[in-house]
């Protein structure tokens, strides 16, 4: 689990410092898919991502808009802010967690049941998603997108035998 949050941490860091090269215009431009736009679903993963995390922790969830985080440097202090508490729900993750309940109480009365586990893999799923969206308006841009490549970003360290090298 904490490999999968580390590597979406990893490649959201990447694309912000993608965006840095990208006019404004271009980051806020509405597009087909996602929320809209390269800034605004990246807003929307970093919200999404700690929202999760809030109501599985029983607090309050986030209810603020992209219109208050709408540039590059305030989504990035947005991240900032946020990730602690994400990281430290995370490293605190362990067996017993994985099938614990969550009631999701809807508008219309019903009452849904999911895993905790089930919950975090979508949280993992989510953010996976959208990046790929990204780098499909990164190629509209013209712009290479940030690889989504797992391999080479060292998340997992590997027990090397001297003898294999």
């Amino acid at each position: 689990m904490q490999t999968f949050f580390r590597y979406n941490w990893t490649i959201r860091e990447q694309w912000y410092r993608w965006c840095e090269d990208i006019p404004y215009e271009e980051l806020v431009r509405p597009r087909i898919g996602g929320v809209g736009g390269i800034l605004p679903t990246l807003f929307h993963v970093v919200d999404v991502e700690w929202s999760w995390i809030r109501v599985l922790q029983g607090k309050k969830d986030f209810e603020e808009g992209f219109e208050k985080y709408n540039t590059l440097e305030k989504l990035i202090q947005l991240d900032e802010q946020f990730r602690p508490e994400v990281e430290e729900f995370v490293r605190s993750w362990n067996d017993s967690m994985e099938t614990r309940p969550f009631y999701d109480h809807r508008p219309d009365g019903t009452v849904l049941v999911y895993a905790w586990g089930e919950v975090m893999r979508h949280a993992i799923a989510h953010h996976i998603h959208h990046i790929g969206q990204l780098s499909v308006w990164a190629r509209e841009v013209g712009k290479q997108p940030v690889s989504a490549n797992m391999i080479r970003k060292k998340l997992i360290q590997p027990n090397v035998i001297a003898d294999h090298l």
